[in-house]
């Protein structure tokens, strides 16, 4: 994965919570419009971080501080933490941490190809939906490394996930998806948009597409995607990271005005936003007044994307403090109309001064409404 945008010179990770609307940083700014001093005034909700080892409750007292809360995300990942590894940890932070912190479980792949695996999974989310997850998120391994017994790749519309896909329909449990990957993947690095993608893809020419035409191109990914959306119009279905078409906001907005059910998260996407307004800010602005109740904020900060050796031994003041200016920075292209420049993005571009009920759902409303996150962290509460 690639590393997140803006001008960062720390070094670390994030955290976030789930809960109702609180302060608004009234006084602070003009009526309608919050100022960049107001970001520790309101209740915000990060709706994708990844927490998964002890030292990742840095994030999570950083988001205190920072009057943050925190979505944790589960990831099935071969060779990866174990899935109930994650969810036991996840457990143990909201006890810990009560009402700072939710999550959203996913299934195994281990035994896909086993005659029982549909109901295993299934009966795993029943559970872990029981006990509290909010969601389910599938991953872009789904597409990517799972394989038929004739070694084709399975994309998500595959017949094996329909038990999975039409439970979680019928109980309107929602879908965050991480499919495919960002368009620059497909592209040479000297064509890439965004400083991350073009360090990321450099370092790692396994997972740099444009190098592998054996896999299926960029459209493939969003087609198969659309044909399981357009099989379950009644699905609940939050695109991770734009939905993968973080290069154009036209195809985003496509997308959103033909599945009403369709939100995005921009976690580690925000770069992608910044990069369209340095030649188009009315355009992005318009997107997001537009769209408002459709987009999530998310940034997708984890320890295991940090380009440091010995992660364990991270400082965690160090931690702290680059998680607080990742959610600064982000605050501060939001709500102010400041010329802002980023190392990841060429040229300068200005911030979006957006209104207060436009980053009032950004920012907390369309978590609480899409993934229906309450005070406690868990539906229903």
């Amino acid at each position: 994965m690639k590393r997140l945008s803006f001008t960062y010179s720390c070094l670390a990770f994030l955290g976030l919570y789930c809960g109702q609307p609180g302060g608004t940083g009234d006084k602070t700014g003009p009526t309608g419009y919050y100022a960049i001093d107001d970001f520790d005034r309101v209740e915000k909700i990060d709706a994708h971080v990844h927490l998964w080892k002890p030292l990742d409750t840095n994030f999570i007292k950083q988001a205190e501080a920072d009057n943050f809360y925190l979505h944790s995300l589960h990831i099935y990942k071969t060779g990866g933490q174990p899935i109930e590894d994650q969810q036991e940890f996840s457990l143990e932070l909201s006890r810990k941490y009560p009402g700072r912190v939710c999550w959203s479980t996913t299934f195994s792949l281990k035994d896909y190809h086993e005659k029982d695996w549909q109901k295993k999974a299934v009966d795993y989310l029943e559970s872990s939906l029981k006990r509290g997850a909010v969601a389910v998120k599938v991953w872009k391994n789904i597409g990517m490394e799972l394989r038929d017994s004739d070694s084709s790749l399975v994309m998500i519309d595959n017949p094996r996930f329909d038990p999975l896909l039409d439970y979680l329909e019928k109980k309107k449990i929602p879908l965050i998806a991480h499919l495919g990957e960002p368009r620059n993947c497909w592209l040479p690095i000297e064509q890439m948009t965004v400083k991350g993608d073009r360090n990321y893809f450099s370092k790692h020419p396994e997972h740099h597409l444009y190098l592998h035409p054996e896999f299926p191109g960029h459209e493939e990914y969003l087609a198969a995607r659309n044909r399981m959306l357009d099989k379950r119009p009644g699905l609940i279905f939050i695109g991770a990271h734009l939905g993968s078409m973080e290069w154009s906001i036209d195809q985003i907005a496509e997308h959103l005005d033909k599945y009403p059910n369709m939100a995005v998260d921009m976690a580690e996407r925000i770069s992608h936003f910044q990069a369209q307004a340095v030649s188009d800010h009315r355009k992005v602005y318009d997107f997001f007044i537009r769209y408002q109740d459709r987009l999530l904020y998310g940034s997708d900060l984890r320890l295991v994307s940090l380009d440091i050796d010995g992660v364990e031994k991270i400082d965690p003041g160090a931690i702290k403090v680059f998680a607080h200016s990742v959610w600064r920075d982000h605050w501060r292209f939001f709500v102010s109309d400041e010329t802002m420049e980023t190392s990841e993005v060429n040229g300068a571009f200005k911030g979006l001064k957006l209104p207060k009920e436009t980053v009032d759902k950004i920012y907390r409303g369309n978590a609480q409404k899409w993934l229906g996150i309450k005070r406690q962290g868990s539906p229903g509460q």
